[in-house]
């Protein structure tokens, strides 16, 4: 079952939501410093990260599964939020230039099926985020909290599953390195962590983000998988010495 809407925004509405907030934005900042005229879709429980952007977009649109609920929130158009049914998504092909993933994959029923309908709707060129659960970090065991919730997927996981989507992976990036404990959640402790965390234990982060660009002409491999003979220059061909040594004997009848 997944995490309730509600219980989302309560999470978030906390001192240890605020500070897990804070520190998976700035991750993602790095990434995407600007969406200004962007038409953007945050899928799942993206609110939070993508309100920073949200006065420079041409566009956003929340869409959130019906297993989770929604919470409507107002946007420059009305309002923005949409109840998705399953993975299926109600917009047209190519409709968004910029996607935000956030408690969405670790709990979806058939991930596959919900990155290919990400597919379908990004533009090509558009980049995706996936922002979910680090498998090797703290925050996955907590099952009290909403990133407890779900499959966790590691780094490479992720990549793995967006490339079988049709997705081009470009960058990750780790965050979140406080233990999830309330006390942990002053910005003097948040900001240390941070810096201790990205130096000395990356990999253990509670978070892990990777970013993909929908590729319609991607490189393929195929046609390479088999090795090209190399040619033989050595000698002369046995036709052509035939036809070389006819050639000398009509010279020397005539």
């Amino acid at each position: 079952m997944r995490e309730t809407a509600t219980r989302l925004e309560q999470f978030y509405a906390s001192p240890l939501g605020d500070a897990a907030r804070s520190m998976a934005a700035r991750r993602l900042a790095t990434l995407w410093p600007d969406l200004a005229g962007k038409n953007v879709l945050g899928y799942g429980y993206a609110w939070p990260y993508l309100e920073p952007y949200e006065a420079g977009t041409n566009r956003l649109v929340l869409a959130m599964p019906e297993g989770q609920g929604a919470i409507a929130h107002e946007g420059k158009r009305g309002v923005a939020t949409v109840l998705t049914q399953g993975q299926f998504l109600p917009f047209s092909d190519s409709a968004f230039d910029r996607i935000l993933a956030v408690h969405a994959i670790e709990e979806a029923e058939t991930t596959q099926a919900t990155l290919a309908e990400l597919y379908r709707v990004l533009a090509p060129e558009g980049r995706i985020v996936i922002m979910c659960s680090n498998r090797a970090g703290m925050w996955a065991r907590a099952d009290s909290l909403p990133f407890g919730a779900g499959r966790p997927y590691s780094r490479r996981q992720l990549k793995a599953a967006l490339r079988n989507a049709k997705f081009t992976p470009t960058v990750g990036a780790n965050a979140l390195y406080i233990p999830p404990v309330r006390t942990f959640a002053r910005p003097s402790i948040v900001r240390g962590a941070e810096r201790f965390g990205e130096t000395v234990w990356p990999r253990f982060s509670g978070l892990v983000l990777v970013e993909a660009i929908k590729r319609l002409y991607a490189p393929s491999d195929i046609g390479h998988a088999h090795k090209v003979a190399r040619p033989k220059f050595a000698g002369v061909p046995v036709m052509n010495r035939v036809r070389v040594e006819e050639t000398s004997v009509n010279r020397a009848d005539g």
